[in-house]
């Protein structure tokens, strides 16, 4: 749709840096055609004063001019010609994507426990009998009960915990539910529980 007298964000050139906004982006077009080194470093000083009001939460960093000038340089196509204040050799990395993260090939059977808890099952397992096994299986058995409460699966009483405990450690682990106690669940906890029910 063309509309005489209209000009639409998605006609104009792509910004480099949306969060200065268009006005800047025209500054520094308008820097890069000036005539002398001297103009051209007199106006850049000049924009990264506005720079600093349009995005005042970079003055939180220690070297926010650093990156005030390497903001710049990029925004310019790297075509402003001026003596730099500041080493912008750096600048490209700024806007260089991290590499993708790889996802772990195994599939999570468990997945309102997680891979963490599955693993500690696998480990439960394998230990002998004792105080290092009674303490790992305390915090096992309040982490089920956690992730229970926060995804809603269900109940997530506390017999619930000991027979799916029992289940995945193929029966080494059996709470005594008589003599056992549960860590007491936070007001958040609970909270979550409530609002995915309803």
């Amino acid at each position: 749709m063309d509309i005489k007298g209209l000009d639409y964000n998605t006609q104009r050139e792509k910004l480099i840096m949306p969060e200065y906004g268009r006005e800047i982006q025209k500054m520094i077009a308008y820097a890069c055609e000036l005539p002398t080194k001297e103009e051209r470093l007199k106006c850049a000083q000049a924009i990264i004063r506005q720079m600093e009001t349009r995005n005042p939460l970079l003055k939180d960093n220690t070297n926010y001019k650093q990156t005030l000038w390497d903001h710049l340089y990029l925004m310019s196509h790297r075509e402003l010609d001026i003596d730099w204040p500041y080493d912008i050799s750096g600048a490209d990395k700024i806007l260089s994507k991290p590499q993708p993260m790889k996802l772990p090939k195994e599939r999570v059977k468990l997945r309102h426990y997680g891979r963490l808890v599955e693993e500690l099952f696998e480990k439960l397992k394998t230990m002998p009998a004792g105080e290092e096994r009674d303490a790992l299986t305390f915090y096992t058995a309040n982490q089920m009960k956690r992730d229970l409460a926060t995804w809603g699966h269900g109940s997530m009483d506390d017999e619930r915990v000991a027979n799916d405990l029992a289940h995945f450690t193929d029966g080494i682990i059996q709470l005594d539910l008589n003599n056992f106690r549960f860590e007491k669940l936070t007001s958040t906890d609970e909270g979550k529980n409530k609002k995915k029910k309803k």
